[in-house]
């Protein structure tokens, strides 16, 4: 086992586009690496740690189906259990069909939900946003929104495609509906307080922002064009336009508590939720969160042939769906080095979540930038890391 690969290859991100990138990897309950490359602000020199909050976008899907998962651990819901149950407005849903909308012949059942199946997309700019705005005085609280969606037709017959979507905004607000709790609430007294994440949260707050990286955008085009797009841009490259700590487009009001985009976490933090799924579900502090069994479900690949010709993203070749993960299915495809057992998820900036049950192996890698070139740095990360373990 050596990790100066993996040194040499995140110190290649930050010499390439990456202003700065941090990881933690666990196997068998330790830790066995971690290392912070480049810069948590460029412009005024902090160096980039573990400790730096980031927002992490889709990562928090991940965190969002365990929660769920939870709460069907217990009983409280069947998979195969209409939405219609917990959230009322989807009793009756809509799809487009030769440009008009007419009712849905298949039941919107909670399993779409979680396989990004149900036929949402990802459009936030439509009557039902509006409408939710105006209802809630712009605080936009996540189960309102997720009922004002519902009068939204769908793209596809609900199981008959894979997109994604606004599907785990809609399961967090489910969850919400099942426990009687705000999702963030939720999360933070059944994951954040026994894992130990104290820090990790749904909003930030004045007192986050000092320890928050700054938030980069990599801009590909015309530098003469950066003018127009932000006037800000970093003196150190000419390219990384700052988006501002606070921005994230997914979170929609103060109130929304974004299932899909919304947690802001450190890579120390989250690499202890990682470390917990590498562990059949039990932190490194000894507390559960999911059984095994539960684990084995979330990443088995829950998509058919015809789901599977929608989900065609270049660097998940080789990768089935499972519930809100990608699952290692077809090793000579990705070209893996790994064995089968391997799931994740990646986000808009650069999170990424890797977690290998049959190993005992979890990591967790960030570098808070837009446009954050997954199809690049996503497998190379990975086989780089299963090398370092086979060294």
């Amino acid at each position: 086992m050596n990790f100066t690969p993996m040194k040499e290859f995140m110190d290649h991100l930050t010499s390439w586009r990456m202003p700065g990138n941090s990881i933690v990897v666990y196997k068998d309950n330790q830790k066995i690496f971690d290392y912070s490359s480049g810069w948590a602000d460029m412009e005024n020199n902090v160096p980039m740690d573990g400790s730096k909050l980031m927002h992490i976008y889709s990562c928090s899907k991940v965190m969002t189906v365990v929660a769920a998962l939870q709460l069907y651990e217990k009983g409280k819901f069947l998979l195969t259990d209409p939405l219609y149950n917990y959230i009322p407005e989807y009793k009756d849903t809509f799809v487009i069909r030769n440009g008009e909308p007419v009712k849905t012949k298949n039941i919107l059942r909670m399993q779409h939900l979680f396989t990004m199946t149900a036929g949402f997309d990802y459009n936030h700019r439509v009557k039902a946003f509006d409408k939710a705005r105006q209802l809630t005085n712009g605080n936009m609280d996540t189960l309102t929104v997720a009922k004002c969606l519902a009068e939204e037709p769908l793209h596809f017959e609900p199981g008959e495609g894979w997109s994604y979507s606004l599907c785990h905004d809609v399961l967090a607000a489910a969850v919400e509906a099942i426990s009687g709790m705000k999702f963030r609430d939720y999360v933070k007294k059944n994951i954040f307080e026994p894992l130990g994440m104290a820090e990790s949260c749904y909003h930030v707050t004045p007192e986050l922002t000092a320890k928050m990286a700054q938030q980069y955008e990599y801009y590909d085009g015309d530098p003469m064009d950066l003018v127009e797009k932000q006037k800000k841009a970093s003196e150190k490259t000419g390219k990384h336009i700052i988006v501002g700590k606070d921005n994230n487009d997914f979170v929609f009001g103060p109130e929304y508590d974004s299932g899909g985009a919304g947690i802001i976490t450190s890579v120390n933090e989250y690499g202890l939720f990682a470390a917990a799924l590498a562990n059949g579900g039990v932190g490194l502090n000894g507390e559960r969160i999911l059984i095994p069994q539960t684990v084995e479900l979330l990443r088995t690949n829950q998509l058919n042939e015809k789901q599977m010709a929608s989900f065609n993203w270049r660097q998940l070749s080789g990768y089935g769906y499972g519930l809100g993960v990608r699952t290692m299915i077809d090793r000579a495809k990705a070209g893996f080095l790994g064995k089968y057992s391997e799931f994740g998820w990646g986000g808009a900036a650069g999170a990424t979540i890797l977690v290998d049950p049959d190993e005992h192996l979890a990591m967790f890698y960030a570098h808070h930038m837009l446009n954050p070139h997954e199809e690049y740095y996503q497998p190379r990360l990975r086989n780089v890391l299963y090398y370092c373990l086979g060294l």
